[in-house]
């Protein structure tokens, strides 16, 4: 039986656990917040973008761009993981680790070889671990981004893409949903698919142009796309690092409110035991006293 000493101290040490996880469930909580805002101002620029892309697109074929030239013989694949830099937020990393390893097993028994691009630490353990290649440039991309690192890893897969160096490209990220869901997401990103041949599914919820809408465009198709279809996957890329951002948050705050209610369990469990043992030591004196008393008789 542990001591009253030991159950104190083990109170303690719960009780101090409890602060640093509700402290840190305030900081999600206010991270979230902050997150969520991102992601309302940038949709209004994506929705429209999909949709001047959508119409755009209706009446290019495969063969105008070659971002939409799609590979006869595809051998190579590249896989760009979003995953938080810390822990502490459950199985959010864990899910998405899987998920991109489990399309580049795919990809590997078709035949392809299999590279990935990491953005944040627990992504570039996992697949470190895992054996496959990676590239270490961008694994700190989440801590802190803008648009302008989006740009990066885009203009860095597009041109692999040109030179021919990647066939195929696909984004892993976390989709948010709301504070208590958010969906591990596998979007492919090169060869692109335009919204109208994708049928307006994007991951995001967007709606495709209306096709009632018949617009003008100068200069000709062929040289707006080559302009707009980079920028395209550009913010393709910034919005899976948005949501996989409000995702982190949103489950570390869940975790870490799971994390302080059964602190409160363990706290309630410690104190009943700490209380059983006190009583059980005072009947134990008293007896003592009692047994005493009566041997002096």
């Amino acid at each position: 039986m542990a001591s009253l000493k030991d159950v104190k101290m083990k109170i303690s040490g719960v009780g101090k656990t409890k602060q640093i996880t509700k402290a840190m469930h305030m900081v999600s909580s206010a991270k979230l917040r902050g997150a969520q805002q991102r992601i309302e101002r940038f949709r209004p620029y994506a929705d429209k973008f999909q949709e001047l892309l959508a119409n755009l697109s209706a009446g290019a074929g495969a063969g105008e761009h070659p971002l939409l030239a799609v590979r006869p013989e595809p051998k190579t694949c590249c896989i760009i993981l979003v995953t938080s830099d810390r822990g502490l937020c459950g199985g959010f990393n864990s899910s998405l680790a899987q998920k991109a390893l489990k399309l580049a097993g795919q990809k590997r028994d078709e035949g392809r070889k299999v590279y990935f691009v990491c953005i944040g630490r627990k992504g570039r353990d996992s697949i470190r671990i895992s054996g496959f290649d990676f590239n270490p440039d961008f694994v700190r991309g989440l801590t802190s981004f803008t648009f302008q690192a989006a740009c990066q890893i885009g203009g860095s897969v597009i041109d692999g893409f040109l030179e021919e160096k990647l066939d195929e490209v696909y984004l892993v990220y976390a989709k948010f949903v709301s504070t208590v869901r958010h969906e591990p997401t596998t979007l492919g990103l090169l060869p692109m698919k335009t919204p109208e041949s994708a049928g307006g599914a994007t991951g995001g919820g967007e709606k495709p142009g209306q096709a009632g809408l018949d617009y003008l465009y100068e200069p000709d198709v062929e040289t707006l796309l080559a302009e707009i279809l980079p920028k395209y996957l550009n913010a393709q890329i910034y919005r899976g690092l948005l949501d996989t951002s409000a995702s982190e948050h949103a489950a570390r705050m869940a975790a870490m409110d799971n994390a302080t209610r059964n602190c409160d369990e363990i706290i309630k469990n410690l104190t009943l035991l700490y209380n059983k043992n006190r009583q059980a030591s005072i009947t134990r004196e008293l007896i003592d006293i009692v047994s005493g008393a009566d041997a002096l008789k």
